[in-house]
């Protein structure tokens, strides 16, 4: 049993199904929530990490000891609302100080209905999670659950596997992104010396136009982050974002000029229903995909995946790319992999992470179809992998 205590105030207690038990301070909202507990080993983008969709039904921790010192602002949401279940941190900073922010992260989450626990030993629950895996886990901030208690609650929670959250996180109904190029030109910064420029909004930031849309997209939603649109956008892309239930007969008689497969959470071997969808498409239409999207894609070509241990989530993965040999520092955030030898001889693996030799990325050797299983859209994370989207949008020209 581990038990730290850092202060004194509103207690608080996360416990895992092994019999672990951390008890801190509460913040956020009061409640009890159950879900897997995992770590990310980001320094920053703690708000891109509460509020992207790929964490639905998780607890997750982060290992930097110091979070929400530069607050929160309504730019940097990856989505509509926080997905994670709980949020675990060694200390809280309370009175952030950051020009661009507008509350805190304590009043965040309270207003997400999301709880918190500070002043617990983040090292020993990393290294708990990276020798046993990741765990079913309970956060208490009410006070409702002893220790004990709380372990027992997470062994009833359900587990991962078998879960299927992107029917919690797709959009209900399809929707054009940015349609008139004026009101989503977030991350198209530029230096306020550097001449013709339109003041957006909420955080001061100064944004240039984006030229035309060149190529007409469909992009599945499994829980796409809102930068992986921009980046979309940016690159020259007008793109419709529909349902990830959309049959292949739907999207085809859109005649886009190519489709995207978002990331996503859950267990991608719980989604067979998207597999013959997808497979259709690729045989008629250039394909990107990316994360949970990658997955779903191995499985439509008849691979499998599997669990990982304790899961990639982090902005300092190295990648290679087994044709030219070159590492890119990645953004991950994925607790299942592709397993590669289960991938039909048409299936190059072109990628894999030097820390394990996992799949990190697919090409189809006959379509235009390729996958990686990390972010190349980053937020958080190095921007190391960012040209995908133009080797996408060379993709469909060359296929044209």
């Amino acid at each position: 049993m581990i038990r730290s205590v850092k202060k004194q105030s509103q207690p608080a207690v996360l416990a895992l199904e092994d019999g672990s038990i951390f008890e801190g301070s509460a913040f956020g909202a009061t409640t009890t929530s159950t879900g897997e507990a995992c770590f990310n080993t980001s320094m920053t983008g703690y708000q891109e990490v509460l509020t992207d969709p790929s964490y639905r039904g998780q607890i997750v921790a982060m290992t930097y000891p110091l979070v929400g010192n530069y607050g929160v602002n309504p730019t940097d949401d990856e989505s509509r609302e926080v997905h994670v279940r709980g949020f675990v941190i060694e200390e809280l900073c309370e009175l952030p100080s950051n020009w661009r922010s507008h509350e805190s992260l304590d009043e965040y989450l309270k207003r997400h209905n999301i709880p918190g626990i500070e002043g617990i030993d983040t090292r020993a629950l990393t290294k708990r999670l990276r020798v046993s895996g990741a765990m079913r886990s309970t956060l208490c901030t009410d006070g409702s659950l002893t220790g004990e208690q709380a372990v027992e609650v997470a062994r009833q929670a359900p587990a991962m596997e078998g879960s299927d959250f992107v029917k919690e996180v797709t959009t209900e109904s399809g929707y054009q992104w940015d349609p008139d190029s004026t009101h989503s030109r977030e991350w198209t910064v530029v230096n306020h010396s550097s001449g013709s420029v339109s003041e957006l909004g909420d955080c001061g930031q100064h944004f240039k136009p984006l030229d035309d849309p060149k190529f007409r997209i469909v992009a599945y939603d499994f829980g796409i982050k809102r930068n992986i649109l921009r980046n979309l956008r940016q690159q020259g892309f007008e793109v419709e974002v529909v349902n990830a239930r959309t049959p292949a007969s739907e999207v085809l008689a859109k005649d886009p000029d190519g489709v995207f497969l978002s990331n996503g959470p859950g267990d991608p071997a719980a989604l067979d229903y998207l597999y013959p969808e997808i497979r259709q498409i690729t045989e008629k239409k250039p394909m990107f995909a990316i994360c949970l999207g990658h997955q779903i894609l191995g499985h439509a070509f008849g691979g499998k995946t599997f669990k990982l241990k304790f899961g990639h989530r982090g902005g300092n993965q190295p990648v290679k790319d087994l044709r030219s040999g070159k590492v890119a520092i990645t953004s991950q955030n994925h607790g299942f992999a592709v397993d590669g030898d289960s991938l039909p001889a048409e299936v190059e693996v072109t990628h894999v992470n030097l820390n394990d030799d996992t799949v990190e990325g697919i090409r189809h050797r006959d379509y235009p179809v390729f996958s990686v299983q990390y972010h190349p859209e980053a937020a958080p994370g190095p921007h190391d992998a960012s040209y995908f989207f133009e080797e996408f949008a060379n993709l469909i020209e060359q296929s044209r």
